[in-house]
């Protein structure tokens, strides 16, 4: 009964079967082997226009590299108060940035709108007092489990374009978001108005392959410099490359968000059962609830995995319960009805 993270699982048999089936012969170092060149033009096709990609290891290096691209060091990035970006990387951006400062931003649901982001371009003092907003940043799926809708993002993007603010996609979780929606890769960024993505294969199967997309490639120049001094080029290539391109055969990516997904609406509507209602709409691949103190301690000498989260950011108007803890329960392409039965039950006290 490990909920507590998709980074926890196995690796897709796939993907791994794919690694070591390019783990024979030579190849050039440093993304110039045939396999990566290969998966670039499979990004293009799969995004339905030509982009440039650059593979990392880990959504912190994806994120930080992809955010200083984008700014001055005395630039601001606007992104929700409870984004990863902000809680969760240890200073990483604003470390690669040069200083680049992250606002967070309210929003119910783990999403902010285009007010609140109009408003909070607008304040400060300007030049040169203040630091000026060069990017916003939004997580799909959210830190919550929720989903921007295709329109969402667009309309936050006309807002940030608008006011001379690129837009930055921390799409760790993409593939649930996309799998949601029932659109497109393409649907789901550039045609939405994104302009530079984070997308993460890691919590979705594979065993490490993040990769920082630019939809306009000449807003990539210098990228594979900055890839290069962030220690994130690495020599032996094709092993991240032949990841991603396993993810993408047969849509393994979709089939394996699909799995989460429902997962999650499975381990939801047994919590709802059990007369535990999960805290924000179950969307992707996370559920969120208040659990009993006594529910929690079953659980736990059960050998049940999963991870306490602030109360402070319960949504307005939901009170924290007393003696209660809020949890929340992450599933994934591994996740099994078996899991999800057992924890219900003992969650339920039966």
């Amino acid at each position: 009964m490990n909920f507590a993270s998709d980074n926890s699982t196995i690796v897709a048999p796939e993907i791994l079967d794919a690694v070591a089936g390019v783990n024979s012969g030579f190849a050039l170092a440093y993304g110039n082997d045939d396999l990566t060149r290969t998966l670039e033009r499979r990004m293009s096709e799969m995004f339905e226009r030509e982009v440039a990609t650059f593979l990392v290891a880990t959504g912190t290096a994806a994120n930080a590299l992809a955010i200083a691209h984008c700014c001055q060091p005395w630039s601001a990035v606007l992104c929700h108060e409870a984004s990863h970006l902000i809680t969760d990387e240890a200073g990483a951006p604003e470390f690669f940035g040069g200083g680049v400062k992250l606002i967070g931003m309210p929003g119910e649901n783990g999403k902010f709108t285009p007010e609140t982001l109009i408003d909070m371009i607008g304040r400060g003092r300007g030049v040169p007092h203040s630091v000026i907003p060069a990017v916003v940043s939004l997580s799909q799926s959210t830190e919550f489990g929720t989903v921007y809708r295709n329109e969402e993002v667009r309309a936050l993007a006309e807002a940030a374009h608008a006011r001379g603010l690129a837009v930055h996609m921390d799409g760790a979780r993409l593939a649930n978001a996309v799998a949601h929606n029932n659109g497109s890769l393409a649907d789901a960024t550039w045609k939405a108005g994104v302009d530079v993505l984070s997308f993460g294969a890691t919590k979705c199967g594979a065993l490490a392959a993040e990769a920082v997309i630019f939809f306009d490639p000449p807003r990539a120049a210098g990228m594979a410099s900055r890839r290069k001094r962030g220690g994130q080029l690495f020599s032996k290539h094709r092993f991240f490359a032949a990841q991603f391109l396993a993810w993408f055969e047969s849509d393994l990516w979709l089939r394996l968000a699909r799995h989460a997904n429902n997962a999650a609406s499975k381990l939801a509507d047994g919590l709802r059962a059990a007369g535990l209602p999960p805290v924000w709409t179950v969307e992707a691949n996370e559920v969120f609830v208040q659990l009993p103190a006594a529910a929690d301690a079953r659980l736990r000498a059960a050998g049940a995995a999963y991870v306490s989260w602030p109360q402070e950011f319960l949504p307005h108007g939901t009170v924290a319960l007393p003696q209660h803890k809020l949890i929340r329960l992450v599933t994934s392409f591994a996740t099994s009805d078996a899991d999800i039965e057992k924890f219900v039950m003992l969650a339920r006290g039966t």
